[in-house]
């Protein structure tokens, strides 16, 4: 209660609350007296010759439902919130109705992942209602980026493709949908030398996946890729440990060509994935990684896992 005083726009509140209903009724009482304005119930107000304004008292209905308004106004004051920060005597929260609620929905589905714990990623997704499920829990947590097909878009994975930069087995999907990814590639123009350097090695790049490139410019450039070979690899395969990508199988996350690698060497990229972790359960995780797992299969290069 000293917190309620102590806060001057809760008492403000309280206080405006109260003096609404206070107000409702002095109304109330100043309406149902009736006064004598003339011999002949009227007000002496006259239109049009003969419309005569009367001094009718209000019906009683009328007045009883006034008076049960404010009457359940009181009580629904008393028991909810509504005066100030005053919780009311029930200590209800629109917080805690909704915690309630999320506790009842999450008791009512551990039947249903139950059967799911154990279930290999591979059984999983011939399970039609794990990927059913799956399949929803993609649409409100991963289409929104990833695109409702999954097939991604610049900055956005593809993941039908099965090309991983964090690994593509059931474990690996689990771990980056509980705990987020945080890609970055380093601003690499001054490591690589000067801007013909960069050019060079962006059309190394180019070469690496038998894509359009000056062949001569990729020669000069092989040298000076040793900077980009700490994170891609010598060979421009990758490394999944570090969610660098692969060079070499043209598929090009942030777009390709001379002039868009040239920008990624001289700029860098910083590229997240928020963390569910907090929004999913780990069952929920669990068939989530499984659909997104299940998705690349056609492509055969996805790693099955427990």
């Amino acid at each position: 209660m000293s917190d309620f005083f102590s806060n001057g726009w809760s008492l403000f509140v309280a206080a405006a609350t109260v003096l609404g209903l206070v107000l409702c009724l002095v109304l109330l009482i100043i309406a149902s007296r009736r006064k004598v304005m003339a011999n002949d119930n009227t007000t002496g107000h006259v239109w049009d010759e003969d419309l005569k304004e009367m001094n009718n008292p209000l019906p009683r209905w009328w007045m009883g439902l006034f008076v049960l308004t404010v009457v359940f106004a009181g009580i629904y004051l008393a028991m909810y919130p509504g005066l100030g920060s005053m919780q009311g005597s029930l200590k209800w929260s629109s917080t805690g109705q909704y915690e309630a609620e999320q506790a009842k929905a999450k008791a009512a589905l551990t039947e249903v992942y139950a059967r799911f714990a154990a279930m290999p990623a591979a059984e999983m997704a011939k399970n039609d209602q794990a990927m059913g499920i799956g399949e929803r829990l993609f649409a409100n947590n991963c289409a929104t980026c990833h695109g409702s097909d999954a097939k991604g878009s610049k900055g956005f994975p593809n993941l039908t493709d099965g090309d991983w930069l964090w690994g593509g087995s059931h474990e690996a999907i689990m771990e980056t949908i509980a705990k987020g990814r945080n890609g970055v590639m380093p601003p690499m123009g001054a490591a690589v030398g000067g801007p013909e350097d960069v050019r060079n090695v962006a059309n190394y790049v180019l070469s690496l996946s038998i894509s359009p490139h000056n062949s001569i410019a990729a020669q000069l450039g092989k040298s000076k890729f040793g900077a980009c070979a700490a994170c891609h690899g010598a060979d421009g395969k990758g490394n999944q440990a570090l969610g660098a990508p692969n060079l070499t199988d043209k598929v090009w996350l942030h777009g390709w060509g001379e002039e868009t690698i040239i920008a990624m060497i001289n700029g860098g990229k910083n590229n997240m994935m928020p963390a569910h972790a907090e929004r999913l359960s780990p069952e929920q995780v669990r068939v989530l990684a499984a659909y997104v797992w299940s998705l690349s299969q056609r492509t055969g290069t996805a790693v099955a896992s427990n």
